[in-house]
């Protein structure tokens, strides 16, 4: 697995019962065909999405994000400078934890906010996310579950993400 699998993944869930082809899924998230191609072939081989790569294992992406993702592609952090804000910071995490004076984001040129940066995983996220609203959000609980530690923050992740994923399941049948 490669982060960008993960970033792929989220945005077929963000696609609402329209399956986006292998470029359309490309242009949104900014990548090469190539690349989101080679990433689906290792998300059927990992079981996380059907034999023909259009659906989704929910269960399987649930179950890695929550107990595997803090430990294959941890939270990374750096300097303080403008950007997206992420984890903490942003929706649907921040308007559920009251006083929180830390700020954390993405690097992101067109970014309105400062604080500590966040890794994502993979260098074109903020901009897919800015394209996306749901997919921001769900790249923002996923954030909130790569962080080691942190139990209040990772309940409300685990809570929101399963929310979100039975929604998906739930259209996709």
């Amino acid at each position: 697995m490669k982060p960008q699998d993960l970033v792929i993944l989220l945005k077929k869930i963000t696609e609402k019962g329209q399956s986006l082809s292998i470029r359309g899924l490309a242009e949104s998230l900014s990548m090469s065909t190539s690349s989101v191609s080679e990433s689906l072939e290792r998300c059927k081989t990992a079981q996380l999405v059907d034999r023909n790569k259009q659906r989704v294992n929910v269960l399987a992406l649930q179950e890695f994000l929550i107990y595997g993702i803090k430990y294959v592609f941890p939270l990374e952090l750096g300097r303080v400078i403008r950007g997206l804000p992420t984890y903490i910071s942003a929706s649907p995490i921040k308007e559920q934890l009251a006083g929180n004076a830390d700020n954390y984001v993405w690097k992101y040129a067109q970014g309105n906010a400062k604080g500590q940066t966040v890794k994502p995983l993979y260098p074109t996220v903020p901009e897919a996310a800015m394209r996306d609203a749901e997919l921001y959000e769900l790249l923002v609980l996923v954030d909130a579950l790569r962080v080691v530690g942190r139990p209040r923050e990772k309940e409300i992740a685990i809570k929101e993400l399963t929310q979100r994923l039975k929604r998906y399941a739930e259209n996709k049948q």
